[in-house]
């Protein structure tokens, strides 16, 4: 059985939650859909990195995730979230729904990361957040193509961008890594005339559309 026949089969009963949970998973439903319209420095994106037990989407379950906000443009230090899913998933899930609102949401590597989020917000939740997801595996190549002109590991950018973090492999760790390249990512698309959160995510369809065809 693979990871989407799980996700499908699995979904939850959010019944069984308590009515404080149901009450701010509700509260998170009921939010207005961000206008991605707006200049990326009036924008709010929520950088979300997981950690998991292996890198198998059919054998490997989540164990953490991080998110850090960048919002209107800076990196604020208190606008962080790191949770490890035991012993109360549902909790470290709900919170994390909370702390991202309604995106957009930016990852690196999505096919990864997105997925085991999904799958988790699936089984334990019931949900599948339609949040406006970015992926900068796509998106810096196509931003940077002087530095990295193909889709690279998240390594690979640090060290062409000289960024380091405090712990390698850690959900908050390496989404600190990920909001300082989107940082670089939002400055370059502001000079190549890609100002809002609506034109990075075309661009991002373009770059895979044109990554199939190749």
């Amino acid at each position: 059985m693979n990871w989407l026949t799980r996700l499908l089969s699995n979904r939850a009963d959010i019944t069984a939650l308590d009515i404080a949970l149901r009450e701010t998973l509700a509260h998170w439903q009921a939010a207005a859909e961000p206008d991605l319209g707006v200049a990326h420095f009036e924008a709010r994106y929520v950088i979300v990195n997981t950690e998991a037990t292996g890198l198998d989407l059919d054998a490997d379950r989540l164990l953490a995730v991080g998110a850090i906000a960048v919002d209107c443009g800076v990196l604020p230090p208190t606008e962080s979230y790191y949770a490890r899913l035991e012993p109360d998933p549902a909790t470290a899930l709900i919170n994390l729904l909370t702390f991202c609102g309604a995106g957009p949401v930016v990852v690196f590597n999505a096919g990864f990361n997105r997925s085991l989020l999904e799958r988790a917000l699936g089984e334990h939740l019931g949900i599948k957040p339609e949040w406006t997801w970015l992926d900068l595996h796509w998106l810096l190549p196509a931003l940077y193509g002087e530095l990295i002109d193909h889709p690279a590991r998240l390594a690979d950018w640090m060290k062409a961008f000289g960024i380091e973090t405090f712990q390698r492999h850690h959900a908050l760790g390496d989404a600190w890594a990920i909001a300082q390249l989107m940082l670089a990512a939002q400055a370059r698309a502001l000079a190549l005339g890609l100002k809002t959160p609506r034109s990075l995510a075309e661009l991002e369809r373009s770059c895979r559309h044109l990554r199939r065809q190749a």
